[in-house]
């Protein structure tokens, strides 16, 4: 299996990356909780997607359910690809992990990924179609969708309000001329946007109606060529010129919301939980902190976003196979899954539960640009772009750099297709 996994999904690492569901808790599993007395359940979550307070609840419905504990590891995006890939392959892999909405296709068809038939049948019967899609593969459902989320702007109130601005932008090229102004009239940072912020690419480019990858005969081949994706770069160069940040970092390095917390930098383009980063290192930011949608190129389209979000698989090598699916009914509860909701500013895999979002001020600058966003494209072939070096992040570089977009796409044309040719 090892080998297999490796082959299919790469050798290095990779970051992705964005609730869930279920029936009450009440409905719970048939299985005995003696049974389980003395087992421990380890599960992979990532850096910021479940409050320390969500995981003690769970956990605590957990072992009143089973009789067992749940050991959660905290995971960091960058190289879990590389991480989890190994992870499966050894004899004791992570029983439940998550992982992200794009990947999960990849891992199911390493056979890494156990079938979730069953629990789908039994607590998925309103899970949203759109959001359930990236969980099935090959017509068998391989994971459950735990959350979803996209991008917004965060900005800083205060500098804005020092730059004379009073109203916040509706359209791309307002929100470019209140950057400038900010710049002009302040000693702040416009915005900061580092180079390899690519998922905020990837949302610009499904905002051109572009796609990153094109089929070429009974294969997958790079689409950076196209004029739509070249577009799309185009305006995130003329954005990223009002910006100090690197241009080949990505908004993890460093995190870009410690970097916000600072107080000097006008805007970041995030996801609402990094206000949970910048209010960390900084508590007196908070209350400085406001939100709005992506402006788009009129004031009735917003921008377009890439549509994260992460799913939660059990490991098919698991030895608790059983007591992994008690721990998807509590996790995937509407007590829990609300809860997760209202925490994290995350929309859930139900409509029912969308009502946990109101008040939460991030979640409602996301919600009207998710109708039109889209992801990175739901094919196994995808995984091993995202193995860093990656190549959509080298093209955004080279470009920032000086390149043109059709010569940064040609530059890394060749490592782009390999990878989407690997072979299972």
């Amino acid at each position: 299996m090892k080998r297999k996994l490796i082959s299919a999904i790469g050798v290095a690492a990779m970051m992705v990356s964005i609730a869930a569901c279920g029936g009450d808790e009440g409905d719970e599993g048939k299985t005995g909780a003696d049974g389980f007395a003395g087992q421990t359940l380890t599960v992979w979550v990532m850096d910021g997607s479940s409050p320390d307070q969500w995981q003690k609840d769970v956990a605590a419905a957990f072992e009143k359910k089973t009789k067992a504990k749940v050991k959660f590891e905290i995971q960091q995006w960058n190289g879990i690809q590389q991480k989890l890939t190994t992870a499966l392959s050894e004899e004791n892999p992570p029983d439940v992990f998550e992982i992200g909405n794009t990947q999960t296709p990849a891992y199911a068809k390493t056979g890494g990924l156990a079938d979730l038939a069953d629990l789908k049948s039994e607590i998925g019967a309103e899970w949203t179609e759109s959001l359930n899609n990236s969980s099935v593969f090959e017509g068998k459902q391989y994971a459950a969708p735990w959350y979803f989320a996209n991008r917004v702007v965060m900005y800083n109130k205060k500098v804005w309000a020092d730059a004379g601005i009073k109203d916040t932008p509706k359209t791309r090229d307002e929100f470019y001329d209140a950057l400038k102004t900010i710049g002009d009239k302040t000693d702040a940072e416009p915005i900061y946007l580092p180079g390899q912020n690519w998922y905020h690419f990837v949302g610009l480019v499904v905002g051109e109606g572009g796609e990153l990858v094109k089929k070429d005969g009974d294969k997958y081949v790079s689409n950076l060529g196209d004029p739509k994706v070249a577009a799309a770069m185009e305006t995130y160069q003329k954005f990223q010129a009002l910006s100090k940040a690197p241009k080949d970092k990505d908004e993890a390095t460093p995190q870009q919301g410690e970097v916000f917390a600072k107080g000097n930098v006008g805007a970041i383009i995030s996801m609402g939980w990094e206000a949970g980063i910048a209010i960390e290192a900084n508590p007196e930011i908070e209350e400085q902190i406001g939100y709005f949608t992506i402006p788009g190129d009129t004031a009735d389209q917003p921008e377009g976003v890439f549509l994260g979000g992460s799913n939660l698989s059990v490991a098919a090598g698991s030895k608790k196979q059983e007591l992994a699916k008690e721990f998807l009914r509590i996790a995937l509860s509407d007590t829990h899954e609300g809860r997760l909701a209202k925490l994290n500013g995350v929309i859930p895999n139900k409509e029912s539960l969308q009502s946990n979002l109101a008040g939460n001020a991030a979640a409602e600058a996301a919600a009207p640009a998710a109708a039109g966003g889209g992801t990175t494209p739901l094919i196994p072939e995808w995984a091993a772009v995202e193995n860093a070096p990656n190549p959509v992040k080298t093209y955004m570089t080279a470009v920032l750099n000086g390149k043109s977009p059709a010569e940064a796409a040609q530059q890394v044309e060749e490592e782009f297709n390999k990878r989407l040719s690997q072979e299972s």
